[in-house]
This record gives C-alpha cells, sequence and structure tokens, in this order.
C-alpha cells in the first residue's frame, strides 16, 4: 500500500454563512460549525484512504470567536495521524468579516475518521510519509491523543 504526505490529504472548505444558519441574534448555531467540521474531515480521511470513512470520535469543540451571518468560514483539514485502519484529521476553521477583511481563528477540532471496506468493515490505509518537523510533532501529539482515548475507553468498556 502506498504511503501519502498529510499534504495529499489537504481539504479547503469555505461557505458563507447566511440567515438559516443563526439564531435570531445573528450568532451561526455551534452545529452547523460542526456539520462542517465533520464534512471537512471526512473529505481529507476520504482522499487518503480512497474508500468509505466514518466518523469515530471528535474531540473537543471550543469556540473562540463567534461566527455571523454573511461571514465566510473556512476550515482547513488534513490528516495528523494514521493507525492502522483509523486516521486522525486535524480541522481548522476561522472566520472572515467580508466587509473589513478580519480573519479570526473560530476552533480547532481531532476528528478520528475510520476507513470501511466494501462489507462495512475496518480497512487498512495507507501510512504517512512525515516531511517536516512540524508534522512529526503533530503525530507524536495525536499519538498522545489516541492513547489517551483508548485508556478512557479501557475504563469505560473494560
Amino acid at each position: 500500500m502506498e504511503k501519502k504526505t498529510p499534504a495529499e490529504s489537504l481539504t479547503i472548505l469555505s461557505q458563507v454563512m447566511m440567515p438559516y444558519h443563526a439564531s435570531h441574534y445573528g450568532n451561526v448555531h455551534g452545529g452547523i460549525i460542526m456539520k462542517l467540521v465533520d464534512e471537512v474531515a471526512y473529505v481529507a480521511a476520504s482522499r487518503h484512504a480512497r474508500c468509505n470513512v466514518v466518523t469515530a470520535s471528535i474531540d473537543s469543540l471550543d469556540f473562540k470567536h463567534p461566527v455571523r451571518i454573511g461571514d465566510v468560514v473556512t476550515l482547513r483539514a488534513k490528516l495528523v495521524f494514521v493507525g492502522k485502519t483509523s486516521m486522525e484529521v486535524e480541522v481548522h476553521v476561522e472566520t472572515e468579516r467580508i466587509k473589513t477583511g478580519e480573519t479570526l481563528p473560530v476552533a480547532t477540532a481531532y476528528l478520528t475518521m475510520v476507513a470501511l471496506n466494501e462489507e462495512g468493515h475496518p480497512t487498512p490505509v495507507p501510512q504517512l510519509i512525515l516531511e517536516t518537523e512540524e508534522e512529526r510533532k503533530k503525530y507524536q501529539e495525536a499519538k498522545l491523543r489516541r492513547e489517551r482515548k483508548l485508556e478512557k475507553i479501557k475504563k469505560v468498556y473494560p
């Protein structure tokens, strides 16, 4: 199985936020942002695995700045870790106040996606080629997150 770089999974999604995305106060619902995070992570993981993938987990999603009607939300996703059948995707979300050009960070999320074969069973995925110090650092951080998650799962489901 061919190895791939994190850059090969890079996915960018931009979308203007409309009134139907928001509350009556003009702030976009957090659930809308969560849906976009899941969608962009799906595309990044699918590009890497070249098969169907499903979301297994998402780490916390802490909102730093509100997204408003008329803002352009941009999400950037790429793989930071690969196991045997699972992948961790890092997603950065930012909002652009289109009238002023001001760009603000909204959130960062880490999603674990699992590759599935035609029968719906987990299937192996290509390993990552880590080319930069930053990629190696993110890989190690993701590996630690994965170990903590697995320990937590063992405690909850012995």
